[in-house]
């Protein structure tokens, strides 16, 4: 299944963010800082990417069950995809 472009616009911009944020924590380390600060911006850097999985695949879920045309929908696939993130 491929998912319409415009659809994810907003996703290309969170993991465009988290690609930033992914330079910015290889920095932090190469400068030696603090251990703290370089865990907290993991753990965005991580949550971002968590919730860009999310909306890829609730888009995905909703064009399949408003464009299969006979109704079906692979849902052991979806679920799998799902779960992938879990």
């Amino acid at each position: 299944m491929r998912i319409d472009q415009n659809e994810l616009s907003g996703v290309l911009k969170r993991l465009k963010r988290a690609q930033g944020q992914l330079g910015g924590i290889i920095k932090m380390i190469e400068d030696g800082r603090d251990c703290t600060e370089i865990v907290t911006q993991m753990a965005a850097v991580s949550k971002a990417l968590d919730r860009a999985g999310f909306a890829v695949i609730a888009t995905g879920l909703k064009q399949c069950l408003t464009e299969s045309p006979d109704g079906s929908v692979d849902t052991s696939a979806l679920e799998k995809l799902f779960l992938s993130l879990a």
